[in-house]
């Protein structure tokens, strides 16, 4: 089975995650309800109708159609978007804001995942927000479930679902507050609303019950 910790936290904002490493994780389609797969994780980027519409790359290969195809997951449609990158080969993440998943810097291509979403800029909280809403980050100030994924010093990574009505901005403190004990680095917002989903042995979370096209699974190597 998937190597991983769950965990749960609540001090007002309900934080459900899943705690890996980097290496555990790999990008898969969907086309379901994450509950109703076969996977361990939690729902991924945007998407429209059954388009992929943020970057989701293993190896530089779209989790969906092919290099350079609209909906593959190999372009942030719209918007250059804050994509969190594994470089295996370096051994390191970072977030990088860009249209394509052409334009990602790593040192080895067939050795990297990119996730797309929106920038959490966790060691800022100055223009966190003005940065979100410059990638058309959607319903900011509403109240709704949301998904992160966040690292730390120690590059380990969770993969945060909220089932508690929420601002963007609730949940990002609520993550700073109780997620890795003052070594997070920084992490992107997935999509959220009835999107939000999780599914591992100890939890599941279905959001509003609807398909997602992408998610983010740990796999069982």
């Amino acid at each position: 089975m998937a190597s991983y910790t769950y965990g749960n936290v609540s001090t007002g904002t309900n934080l459900h995650f899943i705690k890996t490493s980097p290496n555990n994780i790999v990008l898969k389609t969907a086309g379901k309800n994450v509950v109703k797969t076969e996977e361990y994780g939690v729902n991924g980027g945007f998407f429209y109708l059954k388009d992929q519409i943020s970057i989701a790359v293993n190896n530089d290969v779209p989790v969906r159609g092919v290099v350079g195809g609209y909906g593959s997951g190999w372009f942030n449609e719209k918007y250059a978007r804050g994509t969190l990158v594994w470089d295996a080969a370096a051994g390191k993440y970072s977030v990088q804001i860009v249209p394509t998943a052409s334009e990602i810097e790593v040192i080895d291509r067939s050795r990297y995942w990119a996730q797309g979403g929106i920038s959490m800029t966790l060691q800022d909280d100055t223009t966190w927000k003005t940065l979100a809403k410059l990638q058309g980050m959607p319903n900011i100030d509403g109240k709704t479930t949301r998904t992160a994924l966040v690292w730390n010093s120690g590059l380990n990574i969770w993969l945060i679902v909220t089932d508690t009505l929420c601002t963007a901005e609730q949940f990002r403190l609520a993550i700073k507050k109780n997620i890795g004990s003052g070594t997070l680095v920084d992490g992107i917002f997935l999509d959220g609303g009835g999107s939000s989903q999780l599914r591992c042995k100890e939890k599941v979370i279905d959001g509003d019950g609807r398909s997602v096209v992408q998610m983010v699974a740990i796999s069982a190597k």
